[in-house]
């Protein structure tokens, strides 16, 4: 199929450069020179018709004649073209067919509401973010938004994640397959994937919802880099909101960017000798220091120096946190 519309297109690009030179050799005199010719050739199978150059000899309209003939015939045949492959990629895009070709996307794994949950999160966080959909559905879900790409298939297979160009990705989530009622298959599929990925791509940053907290070790034998047991988060919300009111709109908040402050990492800054030089110099601008990596006690360590492989988390709003970092 592309060798034929390659064929055309030089067939096109030959028609229109003989008829240029045919034009110019039947009345020089009106054009002058070739290029004048190329332009009558292109104004006249365009059917623009501008005036400014006409043939005036008889062997110069018929050949006119021929050109009204053939050559708009011939341009919506290009036309026809043109819109059948434009008809084409779209069809192939909701398909879930096409290869998906940028960087630094994230690519997310098996379709459901929290994949869709996912979706709105990662474009509250960065709009521009490209994100890839892998799901063995014939059907892309979020066709209308544009930099959502769709890839059907199984996302096991070796060729489908180069389809994702999974070896350019920012990061992979793998969510459980909803469609499985057994919940260790489902963890067995979601450990093939994680499988595959770590592969093929071991520089991609995995998360893998998982089902059965007993299937833990599994994920960690294939070196996944995240995991979150499902449903585990929303039964702790659930206790906390019975035993403690209020305490679950804050956790709530600190999940979503969509509400609230949210937790930022930001670099070290050189002037910060101790935990609570860093700590006493955010409150002033108006962020709380969390954590250093997942440790959530540096506040009883204010008086103990920051390492220098510190990774420092604060809870602040967004503007507060381009402000620090910037």
């Amino acid at each position: 199929m592309r060798l034929k519309k390659k064929s055309i297109g030089l067939i096109i690009l030959f028609f229109i450069v003989l008829s240029a030179t045919i034009a110019f050799v039947l009345e020089p005199g009106t054009f002058h020179n070739w290029f004048n010719a190329f332009y009558w050739v292109m104004t006249t199978m365009a059917t623009v018709g501008y005036g400014d150059f006409f043939a005036t000899s008889v062997m110069g309209k018929l050949f006119t004649i021929f050109l009204y003939v053939f050559g708009i015939g011939l341009l919506s045949l290009v036309i026809g073209k043109i819109v059948e492959a434009m008809g084409e990629v779209q069809r192939r895009r909701g398909a879930g067919t096409l290869s998906f070709h940028a960087a630094d996307h994230i690519v997310l794994i098996n379709w459901s509401r929290k994949t869709q949950a996912a979706v709105e999160e990662i474009l509250c966080y960065t709009p521009k973010c490209k994100i890839v959909i892998i799901d063995e559905s014939g059907r892309h879900p979020l066709e209308h938004m544009e930099q959502v790409h769709f890839i059907s298939g199984d996302a096991s297979s070796d060729e489908i994640l180069q389809k994702a160009n999974i070896h350019e990705a920012r990061a992979a989530i793998v969510f459980g397959d909803n469609r499985i009622d057994e919940a260790s298959l489902i963890d067995g599929k979601s450990l093939l994937i994680a499988s595959s990925i770590e592969r093929i791509a071991p520089q991609v940053h995995t998360t893998v919802e998982i089902m059965q907290e007993k299937n833990i070790q599994n994920f960690r034998h294939v070196q996944v880099n995240e995991f979150v047991l499902s449903h585990d988060a929303i039964s702790r919300l659930a206790v906390r909101s019975a035993l403690q009111e209020g305490n679950s709109e804050v956790i709530t908040q600190l999940l979503s960017r969509q509400h609230g402050d949210d937790i930022y990492e930001i670099p070290r800054n050189p002037a910060w000798q101790t935990y609570g030089d860093a700590f006493q110099d955010l409150l002033s601008r108006g962020a709380t220091l969390l954590s250093d990596h997942s440790d959530l006690s540096i506040n009883r360590k204010l008086n103990q120096p920051i390492p220098q492989n510190a990774r420092l988390y604060i809870v602040s709003d967004e503007e507060t946190y381009r402000r620090i970092k910037g």
